[in-house]
């Protein structure tokens, strides 16, 4: 058996196929270990990509030359656009996902990939040597050597499966844990957390009584995730909504002695955003009913999944909880929900490449670094892919601001802030959401996907046009005072162009057009914004920097500083109790340390 590659991913989540991938495109001799080579890319929770905030981060990863998009465009089966009613900052797409069409695609691309080898196996401790990363051990004693290492593991870190007051080890059910490489991780210093998450029951479509719920049709006009996606192919599906009632309420309620949650068996800490349903009538005992949609998990099986109902509690009770509800009187479950703790790291224990402080070469990325959701950990994994990749190759790190993607204020709110309780993206954590919109994804990020070297020119080219062509119509419009009309509410592009030129954009290209001018006041504030607070961000911070020997800081913030190791004053400025004073204090210090080495002769 060939042992010796360039970068080792561990686990085949969303995260592990976007670093496996991004690792071998680039020229990296990349081995993924897997628990399974049948779970590569399986949809763990809920059957559906995107969503508020994470349709953004969908898009992003396929303008930087990512997979997940592509995937989901071939196995979706219904697309809604969300906040329609409200403004373009914050409009997101979400798409219902046939799961088996997923794994399926996922796999083949994988497997289909040159420079990468995919084995079963499972970690279980690093070679390191001298705080450098060198490989890993398998558990069954295998040795693998590479230069760098992504670990990937989601959930299975001393995972913990909780079914009422009963559980037992597993990373997701019918799946064991990884117990050997959590201790590993805790081996190394990294400081570390535990959480907890869950998911719903599946049931029977054929035992749910669709007739007494209110269908949820998809969009008509159906724009895909990736920008390279010419058709969606599958047959679209209808979702339904029904609710919870008293009489539900009422089931929790009384059997809340018998939930993990509350009889503190369960420890970690859950997702603040999409709590289980026995947390949401505690927390809210005011509402009535809450929402459940049911979604359908692909176009050849029975099962759908109960959104809004996830549970830890006794499958007795949940098979209650399920028929007193709407439409699902007679419904079969087909296996219980359940809910999980595993272990994290603290993110704060990484540099914004995803690489650890304290081990050179070791990178993390999903949810081991505190996220939830197919999205983000998808988003991680690219980028450690890509950094991982880089540094084999003696080429600079890639790490995007917070002005240029949601990507970005992802990873630098993860690295400066750390986290408590599972992240999960908002468009509310985006200081700059109008520029950062999922239509104008491809034309933010494809120069940077391109210059990495994951986009081809070919579609480079593509994306460069189509942003000429945007730009052309918006001086066409300004110069014949077009764009007054169209500034008014309730004027549509469309209503503004008549004649042969419409024609010549795409829908897509339309409403990106309607966008730049509708809201060219507030996007230039925000450009203005980025302007003022870019120049703190181009303030490097060199790696060496001893905090001890910058005069007037705190003990305090020179321990967090020292800890942390910000790359830029920027992200100096968003740590936690670092404040305005100390930042002018380090600015002083780095302009003058810059000045001596000038006059030195030394190289700045």
């Amino acid at each position: 058996m060939n042992n010796k590659f360039d970068i080792i991913v561990i686990g085949a989540g969303h995260a592990g196929c976007e670093a496996a991938l991004a690792s071998a495109r680039l020229g990296c001799n990349t081995l993924l270990l897997t628990m399974s080579a049948d779970t590569i890319g399986l949809m763990s929770c809920n059957p559906a990509i995107g969503g508020l905030a994470k349709g953004q981060l969908v898009r992003e990863i396929d303008a930087l030359g990512g997979q997940m998009a592509m995937a989901a465009d071939a196995a979706a089966i219904q697309f809604r656009t969300l906040n329609t009613k409200k403004g373009p900052a914050v409009q997101s797409t979400r798409a219902q996902i046939d799961i088996d069409a997923y794994r399926s695609y996922m796999k083949a691309v994988l497997k289909g990939q040159t420079g990468l080898t995919i084995l079963e196996g499972m970690a279980e401790d690093f070679i390191i040597e001298n705080s450098f990363i060198k490989g890993v051990k398998s558990t069954s004693g295998n040795l693998f050597h590479a230069e760098c290492v992504v670990v990937t593991p989601g959930t299975f870190l001393n995972g913990l499966i909780h079914i009422g007051l009963e559980h037992h080890a597993g990373g997701r059910e019918g799946e064991g844990s990884s117990e050997g490489l959590s201790r590993a991780l805790a081996g190394l210093g990294l400081k570390m957390g535990r959480l907890k998450t869950g998911t719903c029951a599946r049931l029977d479509g054929r035992t749910i009584n669709f007739k007494k719920m209110q269908a949820q049709n998809g969009d008509e006009s159906i724009r895909p995730f990736s920008f390279r996606t010419k058709k969606i192919s599958l047959k679209q599906m209808p979702c339904h909504i029904t609710y919870t009632n008293k009489k539900t309420h009422e089931i929790i309620a009384s059997n809340l002695d018998r939930s993990p949650l509350f009889t503190g068996i369960i420890r970690g800490t859950g997702v603040r955003y999409c709590p289980s349903i026995e947390d949401k009538v505690y927390r809210f005992p005011d509402r009535d009913r809450h929402h459940i949609f049911i979604e359908p998990e692909g176009l050849n099986t029975i099962q759908y999944y109960p959104n809004g109902i996830s549970t830890s509690l006794p499958p007795d009770v949940q098979e209650k909880i399920i028929h007193s509800i709407e439409g699902l009187e007679e419904a079969k479950i087909v296996y219980p929900g359940y809910g999980i703790e595993y272990d994290y790291i603290d993110p704060t224990e990484l540099y914004s490449t995803l690489e650890t402080k304290s081990v050179g070469g070791l990178y993390l990325a999903g949810q081991i670094n505190g996220t939830t959701g197919y999205e983000e950990a998808a988003s991680l994994g690219l980028m450690a892919g890509i950094n991982a990749a880089l540094k084999m190759k003696g080429r600079q790190p890639v790490i995007l601001g917070r002005s240029q993607a949601y990507i970005g204020v992802l990873i630098d709110d993860l690295v400066t802030k750390g986290t408590n309780e599972p992240y999960r993206m908002f468009t509310s954590r985006v200081e700059y959401r109008l520029l950062l919109r999922e239509n104008n994804a491809d034309t933010r990020l494809a120069d940077i996907g391109n210059r990495i070297g994951l986009v081809s020119n070919e579609l480079l080219d593509k994306t460069t046009k189509k942003k000429a062509r945007i730009d052309g119509e918006i001086c066409r419009l300004r110069k014949n005072r077009l764009d007054r009309i169209l500034k008014r509410p309730g004027v549509s592009y469309r209503d503004v162009v008549t004649g042969g030129k419409e024609s010549v954009l795409t829908e897509a290209e339309k409403d990106v057009v309607e966008t730049e001018i509708k809201y060219e006041g507030f996007i230039a504030r925000q450009l203005r914004e980025i302007d003022r607070f870019g120049r703190i961000e181009k303030i490097n911070i060199p790696g060496t920097l001893d905090y001890k020997d910058v005069h007037g800081l705190s003990a305090e913030i020179k321990e967090k500083l020292g800890r942390m190791k910000p790359v830029n004053l920027g992200q100096a400025s968003r740590i936690s109790g670092v404040t305005p004073a100390a930042i002018s204090i380090l600015m002083i210090y780095l302009d003058k340390t810059r000045k001596m080495k000038k006059r030195h002769g030394a190289a700045v």
